[in-house]
Protein backbone atom coordinates (compact mmCIF):
# COMPACT_ATOMS: atom_id res chain seq x y z
CA UNK A 1 0.00 0.00 0.00
CA UNK A 2 1.26 3.48 -0.76
CA UNK A 3 1.34 6.36 1.67
CA UNK A 4 -1.23 9.11 1.96
CA UNK A 5 1.40 11.68 0.98
CA UNK A 6 2.45 9.74 -2.13
CA UNK A 7 -1.14 9.40 -3.29
CA UNK A 8 -1.77 13.11 -2.87
CA UNK A 9 1.40 13.84 -4.85
CA UNK A 10 0.27 11.49 -7.64
CA UNK A 11 -3.12 13.18 -7.84
CA UNK A 12 -1.63 16.67 -7.95
CA UNK A 13 0.46 15.54 -10.89
CA UNK A 14 -2.75 15.29 -12.93
CA UNK A 15 -3.60 18.99 -12.78
CA UNK A 16 -2.09 22.45 -13.14
CA UNK A 17 -3.33 25.91 -12.18
CA UNK A 18 -5.49 27.13 -15.09
CA UNK A 19 -4.84 30.27 -17.11
CA UNK A 20 -6.51 33.48 -15.97
CA UNK A 21 -9.71 34.82 -17.47
CA UNK A 22 -11.26 38.27 -17.08
CA UNK A 23 -14.65 38.25 -15.34
CA UNK A 24 -17.12 40.97 -14.36
CA UNK A 25 -17.19 41.59 -10.62
CA UNK A 26 -20.31 39.65 -9.66
CA UNK A 27 -19.32 36.71 -11.84
CA UNK A 28 -15.91 36.74 -10.16
CA UNK A 29 -17.44 36.22 -6.72
CA UNK A 30 -15.97 33.10 -5.13
CA UNK A 31 -13.08 32.83 -7.59
CA UNK A 32 -9.37 33.44 -6.95
CA UNK A 33 -7.47 36.48 -8.21
CA UNK A 34 -4.80 35.62 -10.77
CA UNK A 35 -2.96 38.96 -10.51
CA UNK A 36 -2.53 41.63 -7.84
CA UNK A 37 -4.90 44.59 -7.97
CA UNK A 38 -3.33 48.06 -7.80
CA UNK A 39 -5.57 51.00 -7.00
CA UNK A 40 -5.66 53.76 -9.65
CA UNK A 41 -7.22 56.14 -7.12
CA UNK A 42 -6.81 57.23 -3.53
CA UNK A 43 -9.45 56.30 -0.96
CA UNK A 44 -10.90 58.64 0.05
CA UNK A 45 -10.26 60.64 -3.08
CA UNK A 46 -10.60 63.96 -1.21
CA UNK A 47 -10.81 65.26 2.35
CA UNK A 48 -14.39 64.75 3.53
CA UNK A 49 -16.60 64.82 6.58
CA UNK A 50 -17.21 61.71 8.66
CA UNK A 51 -20.27 63.27 10.33
CA UNK A 52 -23.31 65.40 9.63
CA UNK A 53 -22.40 68.75 11.15
CA UNK A 54 -20.49 71.96 10.44
CA UNK A 55 -17.15 72.54 8.74
CA UNK A 56 -15.20 75.06 10.81
CA UNK A 57 -11.85 76.63 11.58
CA UNK A 58 -10.94 74.84 14.82
CA UNK A 59 -9.31 78.00 16.17
CA UNK A 60 -12.72 79.75 16.10
CA UNK A 61 -13.98 77.36 18.82
CA UNK A 62 -11.29 77.99 21.42
CA UNK A 63 -12.96 78.45 24.80
CA UNK A 64 -16.44 77.40 23.60
CA UNK A 65 -18.65 75.89 26.32
CA UNK A 66 -22.29 75.24 27.09
CA UNK A 67 -22.33 78.46 29.15
CA UNK A 68 -20.55 80.48 26.45
CA UNK A 69 -21.04 78.76 23.07
CA UNK A 70 -19.24 79.96 19.96
CA UNK A 71 -21.56 81.72 17.53
CA UNK A 72 -20.73 81.34 13.80
CA UNK A 73 -22.60 82.44 10.67
CA UNK A 74 -23.47 79.56 8.30
CA UNK A 75 -22.46 80.62 4.79
CA UNK A 76 -22.98 77.39 2.79
CA UNK A 77 -24.64 73.98 2.71
CA UNK A 78 -22.44 71.16 1.36
CA UNK A 79 -24.21 67.87 0.53
CA UNK A 80 -22.44 64.62 -0.30
CA UNK A 81 -21.50 64.58 -3.97
CA UNK A 82 -21.38 68.40 -4.20
CA UNK A 83 -19.31 69.15 -7.36
CA UNK A 84 -18.79 72.85 -6.61
CA UNK A 85 -15.74 73.78 -4.54
CA UNK A 86 -16.50 75.82 -1.44
CA UNK A 87 -14.24 77.96 0.73
CA UNK A 88 -14.85 79.47 4.15
CA UNK A 89 -12.93 82.21 5.91
CA UNK A 90 -12.10 82.29 9.62
CA UNK A 91 -15.11 83.24 11.72
CA UNK A 92 -17.52 81.47 9.33
CA UNK A 93 -18.71 77.87 8.91
CA UNK A 94 -20.59 75.65 6.47
CA UNK A 95 -23.24 73.05 7.18
CA UNK A 96 -21.89 69.73 5.84
CA UNK A 97 -23.21 66.21 5.35
CA UNK A 98 -21.39 62.88 5.89
CA UNK A 99 -19.11 62.16 2.92
CA UNK A 100 -19.24 65.70 1.56
CA UNK A 101 -15.95 67.36 0.54
CA UNK A 102 -14.36 69.52 3.21
CA UNK A 103 -14.43 73.16 2.06
CA UNK A 104 -11.15 74.97 1.49
CA UNK A 105 -10.03 76.81 4.59
CA UNK A 106 -11.84 74.50 7.04
CA UNK A 107 -9.72 72.14 9.14
CA UNK A 108 -12.33 70.35 11.30
CA UNK A 109 -15.95 69.22 11.46
CA UNK A 110 -18.24 69.68 14.46
CA UNK A 111 -21.00 67.03 14.82
CA UNK A 112 -24.50 68.45 14.71
CA UNK A 113 -25.05 66.99 18.20
CA UNK A 114 -22.63 69.60 19.60
CA UNK A 115 -24.74 72.44 18.20
CA UNK A 116 -28.20 73.94 18.20
CA UNK A 117 -28.61 72.85 14.52
CA UNK A 118 -28.95 76.41 13.25
CA UNK A 119 -29.32 77.04 9.51
CA UNK A 120 -28.26 80.73 9.28
CA UNK A 121 -26.23 80.90 12.46
CA UNK A 122 -25.09 78.06 14.69
CA UNK A 123 -24.17 77.85 18.37
CA UNK A 124 -21.40 75.35 19.17
CA UNK A 125 -20.97 74.33 22.80
CA UNK A 126 -17.45 72.85 22.91
CA UNK A 127 -14.02 73.25 21.29
CA UNK A 128 -12.41 70.82 18.84
CA UNK A 129 -9.00 70.29 17.30
CA UNK A 130 -7.76 70.39 13.70
CA UNK A 131 -8.60 67.21 11.82
CA UNK A 132 -11.55 66.24 14.03
CA UNK A 133 -14.17 64.19 12.15
CA UNK A 134 -12.30 64.63 8.87
CA UNK A 135 -11.44 61.72 6.57
CA UNK A 136 -8.17 62.66 4.91
CA UNK A 137 -7.47 61.93 1.25
CA UNK A 138 -5.68 58.59 0.88
CA UNK A 139 -5.89 57.65 4.56
CA UNK A 140 -7.46 54.29 3.59
CA UNK A 141 -5.70 53.58 0.27
CA UNK A 142 -3.12 55.65 -1.56
CA UNK A 143 -3.08 55.77 -5.35
CA UNK A 144 -0.74 53.04 -6.66
CA UNK A 145 -1.07 50.83 -3.59
CA UNK A 146 -1.73 47.10 -3.95
CA UNK A 147 -5.16 46.47 -2.43
CA UNK A 148 -5.51 42.72 -3.15
CA UNK A 149 -2.81 40.15 -3.73
CA UNK A 150 -2.79 37.41 -6.32
CA UNK A 151 -4.36 34.32 -4.81
CA UNK A 152 -6.95 36.25 -2.81
CA UNK A 153 -10.39 34.67 -2.79
CA UNK A 154 -13.06 37.15 -3.80
CA UNK A 155 -15.69 37.34 -1.10
CA UNK A 156 -17.95 40.17 -0.05
CA UNK A 157 -15.15 42.27 1.45
CA UNK A 158 -12.89 41.84 -1.56
CA UNK A 159 -15.80 42.68 -3.85
CA UNK A 160 -16.30 45.93 -1.97
CA UNK A 161 -12.63 46.86 -2.31
CA UNK A 162 -12.58 46.10 -6.05
CA UNK A 163 -15.65 48.23 -6.69
CA UNK A 164 -14.34 51.04 -4.47
CA UNK A 165 -11.14 51.37 -6.54
CA UNK A 166 -13.14 51.39 -9.77
CA UNK A 167 -12.56 47.87 -11.09
CA UNK A 168 -15.37 46.61 -13.30
CA UNK A 169 -13.68 43.27 -14.01
CA UNK A 170 -10.70 41.30 -12.73
CA UNK A 171 -8.42 38.48 -13.95
CA UNK A 172 -9.25 35.31 -12.04
CA UNK A 173 -8.77 31.58 -12.19
CA UNK A 174 -12.15 30.21 -13.29
CA UNK A 175 -14.12 27.91 -11.04
CA UNK A 176 -13.27 24.25 -11.76
CA UNK A 177 -16.13 22.37 -13.38
CA UNK A 178 -16.65 19.20 -11.37
CA UNK A 179 -18.86 16.29 -12.45
CA UNK A 180 -19.93 13.83 -9.74
CA UNK A 181 -21.17 10.32 -10.56
CA UNK A 182 -21.99 7.32 -8.37
CA UNK A 183 -22.41 3.71 -9.49
CA UNK A 184 -24.38 0.76 -8.20
CA UNK A 185 -27.46 -1.28 -9.12
CA UNK A 186 -28.62 -1.07 -5.52
CA UNK A 187 -29.02 2.72 -5.59
CA UNK A 188 -32.32 4.59 -5.60
CA UNK A 189 -32.86 8.35 -5.95
CA UNK A 190 -34.08 9.90 -2.65
CA UNK A 191 -37.83 10.39 -2.63
CA UNK A 192 -38.60 7.20 -4.55
CA UNK A 193 -39.76 3.95 -2.93
CA UNK A 194 -37.11 1.39 -1.98
CA UNK A 195 -37.21 -2.15 -3.28
CA UNK A 196 -35.65 -5.24 -1.71
CA UNK A 197 -31.89 -4.87 -1.32
CA UNK A 198 -31.91 -1.21 -2.34
CA UNK A 199 -30.54 1.89 -0.59
CA UNK A 200 -30.92 5.60 -1.18
CA UNK A 201 -28.08 7.17 -3.12
CA UNK A 202 -26.29 9.72 -0.93
CA UNK A 203 -22.67 9.84 -2.13
CA UNK A 204 -23.21 12.08 -5.13
CA UNK A 205 -25.14 14.61 -3.02
CA UNK A 206 -22.43 14.59 -0.35
CA UNK A 207 -19.49 14.90 -2.76
CA UNK A 208 -21.26 17.51 -4.90
CA UNK A 209 -21.92 19.60 -1.79
CA UNK A 210 -18.31 19.24 -0.65
CA UNK A 211 -17.05 20.36 -4.08
CA UNK A 212 -19.38 23.37 -3.99
CA UNK A 213 -18.06 24.23 -0.54
CA UNK A 214 -14.61 24.32 -2.16
CA UNK A 215 -15.77 26.95 -4.65
CA UNK A 216 -16.34 24.71 -7.67
CA UNK A 217 -19.04 24.69 -10.31
CA UNK A 218 -20.64 21.29 -9.82
CA UNK A 219 -22.79 19.05 -11.98
CA UNK A 220 -24.27 16.11 -10.09
CA UNK A 221 -25.16 13.48 -12.63
CA UNK A 222 -26.44 11.17 -9.93
CA UNK A 223 -25.75 7.50 -10.50
CA UNK A 224 -25.70 4.68 -13.02
CA UNK A 225 -25.99 0.93 -12.61
CA UNK A 226 -23.35 -1.74 -13.02
CA UNK A 227 -23.53 -2.21 -16.79
CA UNK A 228 -20.03 -1.46 -18.18
CA UNK A 229 -21.25 -0.09 -21.52
CA UNK A 230 -23.69 2.27 -19.77
CA UNK A 231 -21.02 3.47 -17.36
CA UNK A 232 -18.56 4.24 -20.16
CA UNK A 233 -21.15 5.93 -22.36
CA UNK A 234 -22.23 8.06 -19.42
CA UNK A 235 -18.67 9.09 -18.59
CA UNK A 236 -17.94 10.00 -22.22
CA UNK A 237 -21.08 12.12 -22.37
CA UNK A 238 -20.13 14.02 -19.23
CA UNK A 239 -16.61 15.02 -20.29
CA UNK A 240 -17.78 18.04 -22.26
CA UNK A 241 -18.77 19.78 -19.02
CA UNK A 242 -15.93 18.59 -16.79
CA UNK A 243 -12.53 19.85 -15.73
CA UNK A 244 -12.42 16.90 -13.34
CA UNK A 245 -14.67 13.87 -12.84
CA UNK A 246 -15.26 12.33 -9.41
CA UNK A 247 -16.87 8.90 -9.14
CA UNK A 248 -17.82 6.88 -6.06
CA UNK A 249 -18.19 3.12 -5.93
CA UNK A 250 -16.95 0.25 -8.05
CA UNK A 251 -13.22 0.53 -7.33
CA UNK A 252 -12.50 -2.35 -4.96
CA UNK A 253 -11.93 -6.08 -5.60
CA UNK A 254 -15.52 -7.25 -6.14
CA UNK A 255 -16.92 -8.97 -9.22
CA UNK A 256 -19.25 -6.04 -9.89
CA UNK A 257 -16.76 -3.21 -9.34
CA UNK A 258 -17.67 -1.73 -12.70
CA UNK A 259 -15.71 1.54 -12.56
CA UNK A 260 -12.48 -0.36 -12.10
CA UNK A 261 -13.43 -2.79 -14.87
CA UNK A 262 -14.33 -0.09 -17.38
CA UNK A 263 -11.46 2.31 -16.72
CA UNK A 264 -8.78 -0.35 -16.52
CA UNK A 265 -9.44 -1.04 -20.23
CA UNK A 266 -8.56 2.56 -21.09
CA UNK A 267 -4.99 2.17 -19.86
CA UNK A 268 -4.88 5.71 -18.47
CA UNK A 269 -6.35 5.12 -15.00
CA UNK A 270 -4.45 3.47 -12.16
CA UNK A 271 -6.12 1.65 -9.31
CA UNK A 272 -4.22 1.34 -6.09
CA UNK A 273 -4.47 0.81 -2.35
CA UNK A 274 -3.54 3.55 0.07
CA UNK A 275 -2.49 2.88 3.66
CA UNK A 276 -5.50 4.69 5.07
CA UNK A 277 -8.58 3.78 7.08
CA UNK A 278 -11.24 4.31 5.75
CA UNK A 279 -10.71 4.69 1.99
CA UNK A 280 -8.06 2.15 1.06
CA UNK A 281 -9.13 1.49 -2.59
CA UNK A 282 -8.50 4.51 -4.81
CA UNK A 283 -8.20 5.23 -8.52
CA UNK A 284 -6.88 8.14 -10.56
CA UNK A 285 -5.89 9.04 -14.09
CA UNK A 286 -7.28 10.73 -17.21
CA UNK A 287 -9.96 9.85 -19.74
CA UNK A 288 -11.14 11.16 -23.09
CA UNK A 289 -9.42 13.06 -25.88
CA UNK A 290 -8.67 16.07 -23.64
CA UNK A 291 -7.17 13.87 -20.90
CA UNK A 292 -9.73 14.97 -18.33
CA UNK A 293 -8.63 14.03 -14.79
CA UNK A 294 -10.78 11.43 -13.09
CA UNK A 295 -10.65 10.55 -9.39
CA UNK A 296 -12.44 7.36 -8.35
CA UNK A 297 -13.41 7.07 -4.69
CA UNK A 298 -14.73 4.10 -2.70
CA UNK A 299 -18.47 3.58 -2.46
CA UNK A 300 -18.85 3.40 1.30
CA UNK A 301 -20.13 6.85 2.29
CA UNK A 302 -17.61 7.58 5.05
CA UNK A 303 -14.75 6.32 2.87
CA UNK A 304 -15.90 8.68 0.11
CA UNK A 305 -16.18 11.59 2.55
CA UNK A 306 -12.73 11.08 4.05
CA UNK A 307 -11.21 10.47 0.61
CA UNK A 308 -12.63 13.75 -0.65
CA UNK A 309 -11.07 15.78 2.15
CA UNK A 310 -7.74 13.98 2.05
CA UNK A 311 -7.24 13.52 -1.69
CA UNK A 312 -9.74 15.46 -3.81
CA UNK A 313 -9.66 18.76 -1.94
CA UNK A 314 -5.96 19.50 -2.73
CA UNK A 315 -6.64 18.82 -6.43
CA UNK A 316 -9.58 21.22 -6.49
CA UNK A 317 -7.58 23.88 -4.66
CA UNK A 318 -4.85 23.72 -7.28
CA UNK A 319 -7.46 23.98 -10.05
CA UNK A 320 -8.81 27.09 -8.30
CA UNK A 321 -5.38 28.72 -8.20
CA UNK A 322 -4.86 28.12 -4.48
CA UNK A 323 -2.01 26.27 -2.74
CA UNK A 324 -2.99 22.57 -2.48
CA UNK A 325 -2.70 22.64 1.30
CA UNK A 326 -4.17 19.88 3.45
CA UNK A 327 -6.85 20.56 6.02
CA UNK A 328 -5.58 22.60 8.97
CA UNK A 329 -4.74 20.55 12.06
CA UNK A 330 -4.55 21.04 15.82
CA UNK A 331 -3.41 19.00 18.78
CA UNK A 332 -6.18 17.91 21.12
CA UNK A 333 -6.70 15.76 24.21
CA UNK A 334 -8.65 12.53 23.69
CA UNK A 335 -11.76 12.05 25.82
CA UNK A 336 -11.92 8.29 25.07
CA UNK A 337 -9.51 5.59 23.86
CA UNK A 338 -9.31 4.76 20.14
CA UNK A 339 -7.84 1.92 18.11
CA UNK A 340 -6.50 1.55 14.57
CA UNK A 341 -5.36 -1.33 12.35
CA UNK A 342 -1.57 -1.68 12.13
CA UNK A 343 0.13 -0.21 9.06
CA UNK A 344 -2.74 2.11 8.14
CA UNK A 345 -3.33 5.72 9.11
CA UNK A 346 -6.82 6.10 10.52
CA UNK A 347 -8.98 9.18 10.19
CA UNK A 348 -11.79 8.89 12.73
CA UNK A 349 -14.80 11.14 12.80
CA UNK A 350 -14.72 13.26 15.93
CA UNK A 351 -16.08 16.31 17.68
CA UNK A 352 -13.48 18.95 18.55
CA UNK A 353 -14.21 21.30 21.45
CA UNK A 354 -12.37 24.23 22.95
CA UNK A 355 -10.13 23.88 26.02
CA UNK A 356 -11.62 24.23 29.48
CA UNK A 357 -8.75 26.51 30.55
CA UNK A 358 -6.41 28.84 28.60
CA UNK A 359 -3.31 26.69 29.24
CA UNK A 360 -4.96 23.39 28.20
CA UNK A 361 -5.36 21.65 24.84
CA UNK A 362 -8.72 21.44 23.08
CA UNK A 363 -10.57 18.17 23.60
CA UNK A 364 -11.61 15.68 20.95
CA UNK A 365 -14.34 13.08 21.34
CA UNK A 366 -14.30 10.23 18.76
CA UNK A 367 -17.65 9.24 17.29
CA UNK A 368 -19.07 6.02 18.73
CA UNK A 369 -19.87 4.53 15.29
CA UNK A 370 -16.78 4.48 13.05
CA UNK A 371 -17.79 1.93 10.38
CA UNK A 372 -17.18 3.11 6.80
CA UNK A 373 -20.89 2.58 6.07
CA UNK A 374 -22.09 4.47 9.16
CA UNK A 375 -22.96 7.89 7.85
CA UNK A 376 -24.91 9.39 10.76
CA UNK A 377 -21.89 10.67 12.73
CA UNK A 378 -20.81 12.90 9.82
CA UNK A 379 -23.48 15.47 10.61
CA UNK A 380 -21.96 16.14 14.06
CA UNK A 381 -18.29 15.68 13.22
CA UNK A 382 -16.14 18.80 12.87
CA UNK A 383 -12.80 17.01 12.78
CA UNK A 384 -10.94 13.89 11.70
CA UNK A 385 -8.89 12.34 14.49
CA UNK A 386 -5.59 10.99 13.12
CA UNK A 387 -4.08 7.73 14.39
CA UNK A 388 -0.65 7.19 12.76
CA UNK A 389 0.33 4.04 10.84
CA UNK A 390 2.66 2.82 13.61
CA UNK A 391 0.06 3.24 16.35
CA UNK A 392 -2.70 0.73 17.07
CA UNK A 393 -4.27 2.47 20.06
CA UNK A 394 -4.33 5.79 21.87
CA UNK A 395 -5.57 6.01 25.47
CA UNK A 396 -7.98 8.57 26.85
CA UNK A 397 -6.07 11.71 27.78
CA UNK A 398 -3.45 11.27 25.06
CA UNK A 399 -2.57 14.14 22.76
CA UNK A 400 -3.55 13.53 19.13
CA UNK A 401 -3.61 15.35 15.81
CA UNK A 402 -7.05 16.42 14.55
CA UNK A 403 -7.76 17.67 11.05
CA UNK A 404 -10.31 20.50 11.22
CA UNK A 405 -13.16 20.05 8.76
CA UNK A 406 -14.45 23.15 6.92
CA UNK A 407 -17.19 25.16 8.62
CA UNK A 408 -20.65 24.32 7.43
Amino acid sequence: MKSVEQHISDLLGLVATPEATELDLLKAHGTVLAEPVVSPVSLPGFDNSSMDGYAVHAADLAGASSEAPARLPVVADIPAGDPDPTAIRPGLCARIMTGAPLPMGADAVVPVEWTDGGAAEVLIDRPTGPGSFVRRRGEDVEEGATVLRAGARIGAGEMGVLAAVGRRSVPVHPRPRVVVLSTGEELVEPGRPLGPGQIYESNSYMIAAAAKDEGCEVHRHGFVGDDPATVWDTLEGLLVRADVVITTGGVSMGVYDVVKEVLTRQGTVEFTQVAVQPGKPQGFGTIGPDKTPILTLPGNPVSAFVSFHLFVRPVLRRLRGLPPNPLPSVRARLTAPVGSPPGRRSYLRAVLAGPSAPDELPTVAPAVRQGSHQLSALADANGLLVVPEDTTELPAGASAEVLVLPDR
